[in-house]
């Protein structure tokens, strides 16, 4: 019973936190970068999102 709680607790404060979360609006620029080179498989992608996100 009290891991169950526990794992409740802990999910419920991840959701909070990932409410506050806004997601990134692609500019003009990459869109289309975006279009004209599309990643090429999953780590691609998720590379240009950290990049994007992290003004790299």
């Amino acid at each position: 019973m009290r891991r169950s709680l526990t794992v409740l607790l802990v999910l419920s404060l991840t959701c909070v936190g990932m409410t506050a979360c806004t997601p990134h609006k692609k500019t003009f620029g990459e869109k289309v970068q975006d279009t004209l080179d599309p990643p090429q498989g999953p780590a691609e992608k998720v590379g240009r999102s950290v990049d994007r996100a992290t003004g790299n």
